[in-house]
């Protein structure tokens, strides 16, 4: 593979996250190439981070979390606690420029081939194809030196980073010691004294329970409920009304011709001989010595392409690199096809990678795309932008009847021909359960004074893209503490349980001292084989209990509260040494590599931070677009 992908930030991210890099710092350029602006949120080693930039990467932020968390606050997108992190990472990304800046590391152009083929966008059956590779790149219109910069300085990051966190290891002998002491087994016995059992031994009296419900009345108290009726404008809903007439859709085809036309493209071979880690001029005398053979036999070409031919990508198909067009190649090799004829084939062209010999197998003329060809997007494109200006203009209008309208939704079901429609009993964390109507703005605005005293619609609230909410109340039930007769019940139970909790902790602690003292008049259970990787039924605070039991004297005893349960008492007769097992140590210690390696690299971050100074205009980070 010789020739660069283009450049595109999103397909960039999919690239890198595709071949499983340590460090996510894609897509730089959108954020560093330019001024972005005149206000300064951060200064790093004397490069601003723009307001402009910083809100740029704050709104992708905001983005991406609302796919992940659909129906999150609005607050919560843009808390001083996002802002902070999202500037925190800016300025990594800068720290890291830097670093690799001062150290001219690079990436070598073999690295870079075997990154760009071993994407599997770029793949067929495992394999990289270049007729995949070719039809990926032109649907997303890339540049190719530009992406080729993009992604050897984003491997050089990557480079960067993992020999930082690969600098932080924990040794094989420590992590067969931890597996080893994992594995250890303990002969245990276990006596329980059970709370439930002691229940019956204790009571309750009337002043306890009447003090318990005055401590308790949150529990007891039933929240505020409102039931309401509501009405939903949707762009969605808009979109479905319109269709394209022909006229508009030929009146949008010939204004925007130029994006439909397609460039001349030229369908080549080529045969690569790389230069990379090699003697020059031996693979250049080399070369001249194939060109000779192809030129005494043309017809030959194909089968000395996968006979010969380096370029891993194209030798299996005789060196074909299908159609491609201007800016897809590097422009000597360009240059080279581009002044061809068709059937024509070339001397030695030169390049970054090596020596190539080229022939043009077929030209496809410029040419524009029929009317038949782009009409599906032309009418979906019309749709929606139809669609977008209806919606913008009724949302403004929806927006302001509701407000200037409040005590009523009927006006705006009249104008836009909705239909109300009524909520079931909701209470402010009412959830998924309410449907469309959770959203946190909304629900606060429903349980507000303006709805629930005033009798006002709430305000037009997007609960989602393209899609506005208006409600107001139909019935109100306000926070009511259950009568003291009516959860008497419940309170007593849960005394009860509480006191006999404390009457078995007791009693364990009281028996665990008699042990510790010689005396061992307990019952038993049978005799259990336990271990951190085997706990058995000793979970939880039991087995940390047993883990902790000195067993330089044994038997040893451990007694432990068992929230719901009662008191464990353990009697540790026997230890076992724990096998190593190397499938689990290899495991562990990965685990411990990545702990220590995320360790080393924040320790590293850190001090970058000090070495090229950083500087946080808080003001400034805290300015609303």
């Amino acid at each position: 593979m010789f020739d660069s992908v283009r450049n595109n930030k999103r397909i960039v991210q999919v690239f890198l996250l595709a071949i499983t890099v340590p460090f996510a710092v894609w897509g730089l350029d959108s954020y560093f190439r330019s001024d972005g602006g005149t206000a300064q949120v951060a200064k790093v080693g004397g490069i601003k981070i723009t307001l402009n930039q910083f809100q740029q990467a704050l709104r992708e932020q905001q983005d991406k979390m609302r796919t992940q968390l659909p129906g999150i606050d609005a607050k919560l997108l843009d808390s001083p606690a996002i802002r902070q992190s999202v500037l925190n990472g800016l300025v990594d990304q800068q720290l890291l420029l830097q670093e690799v800046t001062s150290k001219r590391m690079g990436v070598s152009v073999s690295a870079l081939q075997e990154t760009i083929a071993s994407i599997p966008a770029f793949q067929e059956n495992g394999q990289f194809s270049a007729k995949r590779y070719e039809e990926v790149l032109a649907r997303e219109g890339m540049s190719p030196a530009g992406f080729e910069a993009q992604l050897r300085r984003d491997m050089a990051l990557q480079y960067l980073i993992g020999a930082v966190g690969e600098s932080a290891f924990v040794p094989h002998t420590i992590t067969q010691q931890v597996v080893a002491l994992q594995n250890q087994v303990r002969q245990v016995q276990e006596s329980i004294i059970s709370a439930q059992d002691l229940q019956g031994s204790v009571k309750v009296e009337a002043a306890e329970l009447e003090q318990a419900y005055k401590e308790r009345q949150d529990r007891y108290t039933l929240p505020e409920q409102v039931k309401v009726e509501y009405v939903v404008l949707s762009q969605k809903d808009m979109d479905a009304q319109y269709k394209a007439d022909e006229a508009e859709v030929k009146a949008w085809y010939e204004g925007h011709k130029d994006q439909y036309s397609e460039p001349e493209e030229r369908r080549a071979s080529h045969i690569l001989l790389l230069t990379e880690g090699q003697d020059k001029d031996k693979v250049k005398a080399e070369a001249e010595a194939l060109l000779a053979e192809v030129q005494k036999a043309p017809a030959k070409f194909a089968d000395l392409a996968k006979q010969r031919s380096q370029d891993p990508g194209s030798a299996a198909k005789g060196g074909d690199l299908g159609f491609f067009g201007k800016g897809a190649m590097v422009k000597s090799f360009e240059d080279s096809v581009f002044s061809l004829e068709k059937g024509q084939m070339s001397g030695l062209v030169e390049s970054d990678y090596g020596f190539h010999i080229i022939k043009v197998t077929d030209i496809r003329p410029a040419q524009v795309k029929s009317l038949a060809q782009v009409r599906a997007g032309i009418e979906a494109d019309l749709k929606q932008q139809h669609a977008s200006r209806r919606f913008a203009e009724a949302a403004e209008n929806f927006s302001n009847m509701v407000y200037e309208q409040s005590d009523s939704l009927k006006p705006v079901m009249d104008k836009f021909g909705l239909k109300a429609q009524q909520s079931q009993w909701l209470t402010r964390q009412a959830g998924p359960a309410a449907g469309i109507l959770n959203n946190a703005k909304l629900m606060e605005a429903l349980f507000g004074d303006d709805v629930v005293k005033n009798g006002r619609n709430t305000e037009a609230v997007e609960v989602a893209p393209g899609t506005l909410v208006s409600a107001r109340l139909v019935e109100y039930k306000p926070a009511a503490l259950r009568p003291l007769e009516s959860v008497k019940g419940e309170i007593e139970a849960a005394l009860k349980a509480d006191k006999a909790m404390a009457k078995a902790v007791e009693q364990g602690k009281a028996a665990l001292a008699e042990l510790n003292s010689g005396k061992d008049g307990i019952k038993w259970s049978a005799a259990l084989s336990v271990s951190r990787m085997a706990p058995g039924k000793l979970a939880g605070p039991a087995l940390s209990a047993v883990a902790r039991v000195d067993t330089k004297e044994l038997p040893g005893y451990a007694g432990v509260e068992l929230p719901g349960v009662g008191y464990g008492l353990y009697k540790v007769l026997k230890v076992e040494a724990g096998q190593t097992d190397e499938k689990l140590t290899q495991a562990l210690g990965q685990q411990l590599n990545s702990i220590n390696a995320r360790a080393q690299v924040e320790a590293y971050m850190a001090a970058l931070r000090k070495r090229y100074k950083v500087e946080i205009n808080t003001e400034a980070l805290g300015a609303k677009e």
